[in-house]
């Protein structure tokens, strides 16, 4: 039978490379991230409507290739898809946003209890992205980019635990809040004031005070719940 001298592996990769589109997944991408770019700019706002043959004229790309873009924004739930009405921009409800925010906060506190145990390069990871957000904030870089820096800082903290599965989950979670995130980061005008937490937090671990960084963080947390649900219209809980 063909193919049957070789090994399961060899035998595997041969179906993958068969099946492998890459010019069409070149453009799905750079249409999902043209999508991405204005949702978190703020030029698409929550509940408006993705209509597929507006956004292919616009992109001048086919209706199938804004399919398949919008299925990859549905999966990372900043949009969703409605029977018989089509696909909306994602709005977090108040339910949505604590449970987010209660979740990672799980996660980051313990990656910052991890501090001590952490290899040098996860713990020089958060250094980095202390530092540039420290650099986003004082250059006044778009709202975007901001946002994304911002992410940085708390996902390094999650990488202190060095667990690949915990640092995918936290980048579900950190997929959902992106656009809550993106409207208070437009909002509030204290991104310096943020970067300086963010240095605090990292003083305390340098310093060997992992409780007191966890208790910060519990409380920058919190804060942040708070900014985004008054962001998104509902009434904060704490």
């Amino acid at each position: 039978m063909l193919g049957s001298h070789l090994r399961p592996s060899e035998r595997y990769v041969t179906v993958v490379y068969e099946s492998l589109q890459v010019a069409h997944s070149s453009a799905v991408d750079r249409v999902a991230d043209e999508l991405r770019r204005a949702l978190f700019a703020g030029e698409l706002q929550p509940d408006a409507p993705l209509r597929e043959l507006a956004l292919a004229d616009a992109l001048e790309v086919g209706r199938s290739t804004v399919r398949e873009a919008l299925a990859l924004l549905v999966a990372d739930g900043l949009a969703i898809r409605i029977p018989n009405k089509g696909v909306v921009v994602a709005m977090l409800s108040a339910d949505d946003v604590r449970d987010v925010c209660r979740s990672r906060a799980v996660l980051e506190i313990a990656g910052v209890r991890a501090w001590p145990t952490a290899g040098p390069q996860a713990r020089e990871s958060v250094r980095e992205a202390v530092a540039a957000y420290a650099r986003a904030a004082a250059s006044g870089t778009a709202t975007a980019d901001l946002t994304e820096a911002h992410l940085a800082f708390h996902r390094s903290l999650v990488g202190l635990m060095e667990s690949p599965r915990l640092v995918a989950f936290a980048e579900t979670l950190i997929a959902e809040i992106r656009l809550a995130l993106a409207r208070v980061d437009r909002a509030r005008r204290n991104a310096r004031d943020q970067a300086a937490r963010h240095r605090a937090l990292l003083t305390l671990l340098e310093g060997g005070a992992v409780e007191d960084a966890a208790h910060d963080l519990e409380h920058h947390l919190a804060h942040g719940e708070t900014s985004m649900m008054e962001a998104l219209g509902h009434r904060p809980t704490r």
